[in-house]
């Protein structure tokens, strides 16, 4: 078994492509799936998010959920809106966000890879977001949501994929997000070989996003066996210096019984802090925003304090096992409900509106973690803390899907 292979991809007729793909099943609510997906008959959100198409309310975990996911994939089919590939391709995606491109490979990874670990995992799973997974797939046959995954970069298989991006691609469409998707189908049995000898080389992959998924694909697999369909699932594979990681900032709902004066003197007592006229978005490791009171403030870690550990020495944990674990008693920011986790997609902007509106006392900006850092982790068979990664552009649902016959 190689570590990916092509496979007949299930997609959307050229001409309907836009219709169809859809953000991630997992960065859009229930309602706001339901705006998104209103007056669209075809938008993947009905497969993805499928309690959309059923009572306000509806549990989105139970059987009929899965069930209505189901029926609207015999739809869309029956319709002819997806089309499954006549024989196994590998695909080019590129996508564009700004001035922001990253080309890499859709394929599907082996299954006993990663339980083997040679596609590296960085993060815990939480069982029932794994069991959403598995039923998903179980009811539609087919994984519908990649997993992204990173490789390291090599000059010679990142100019071959390039290379493949020279013809027209197949699919090019603009979502309503503003982010540019491309698709070039990679045809023939040369160079199909190429790609899987490429990548076969490779010591190993790592998952960026994607645990749960790539989790229930190994449960599926343990079911129905390794030498069926469900050996391999849906990824998207880029190169790991084409890839984009942005911050991802923590607000905390209050103070833990302090005065902003007595934490400032306790942060001091672990840190440089300096007063800044502006918000902070830190340009190195080490360095936090953090917005108290209406006041930016650049912290500065003090250098002893950053271990060698891959884990220790992360931004996300710095700060946590520094200051939001010491001073604020944030011990499990998994569990403790007075911290919340922001995106750097909205903003620091976000951050200072959490805090003057009251909801929030400190907001703390972060540099984001680097996908050295994050392989680094991988690489030690070591876990990363939660929210440590935000990565953007998102992959789009519904543009290939995999059926696992």
């Amino acid at each position: 078994m190689t570590l990916i292979r092509p496979f007949t991809g299930l997609r959307p007729v050229d001409a309907r492509a836009a219709e169809v793909v859809a953000p991630p099943y997992d960065v859009l609510s229930s309602e706001e799936a339901r705006v998104r997906a209103a007056g669209r008959p075809w938008s993947f959100l009905h497969i993805s998010k499928p309690e959309i198409d059923l009572p306000e309310g509806t549990d989105p975990y139970s059987p009929e959920v899965y069930a209505r996911a189901a029926e609207n994939l015999q739809r869309m089919l029956a319709e002819g809106i997806l089309q499954r590939d006549p024989e196994p391709y590998y695909y080019v995606y590129r996508l564009v966000m700004g001035e922001h491109s990253q080309t890499g490979l859709v394929a599907v990874a082996s299954v006993a890879d990663y339980d083997s670990n040679r596609i590296r995992r960085h993060e815990f799973t939480r069982p029932d977001k794994e069991d959403d997974r598995v039923r998903q797939i179980e009811a539609l046959n087919a994984q519908t949501g990649p997993v992204l995954l990173a490789y390291r970069s090599q000059a010679q298989v990142d100019a071959m994929l390039e290379e493949m991006t020279r013809a027209a691609p197949d699919v090019e469409l603009v979502a309503d997000d503003g982010i540019a998707h491309s698709l070039w189908v990679v045809r023939g049995p040369e160079r199909i070989g190429q790609i899987t000898a490429a990548f076969d080389a490779m010591e190993a992959l790592y998952i960026a996003d994607g645990h749960h998924r790539s989790a229930a694909a190994s449960r599926v697999a343990a079911s129905r066996g390794s030498d069926t369909g469900a050996g391999y699932f849906l990824c998207v594979i880029f190169p790991h210096a084409q890839m984009q990681i942005l911050d991802y900032n923590r607000v905390v709902r209050d103070l833990a019984g302090m005065s902003t004066e007595t934490l400032l003197a306790r942060i001091a007592e672990r840190f440089r802090v300096l007063p800044e006229a502006a918000a902070v978005h830190p340009g190195s490791p080490g360095t936090f925003g953090m917005y108290l009171g209406g006041q930016w403030y650049r912290l500065v870690i003090q250098p002893e304090r950053i271990p060698d550990d891959p884990v220790g020495r992360l931004d996300v944990s710095l700060l946590a096992n520094n200051l939001l674990a010491p001073l604020l008693g944030i011990e499990d920011p998994r569990r403790d409900k007075r911290i919340d986790f922001v995106g750097g997609i909205r903003g620091l902007a976000e951050l200072e509106k959490r805090v003057d509106s009251g909801e929030m006392s400190v907001a703390f900006s972060l540099y984001p973690t680097r996908m050295e850092d994050l392989m680094a982790v991988a690489d030690a068979g070591e876990v990363m803390p939660p929210k440590s990664t935000w990565f953007e552009p998102k992959l789009a649902d519904g543009l290939v899907s995999h059926v696992i016959d």
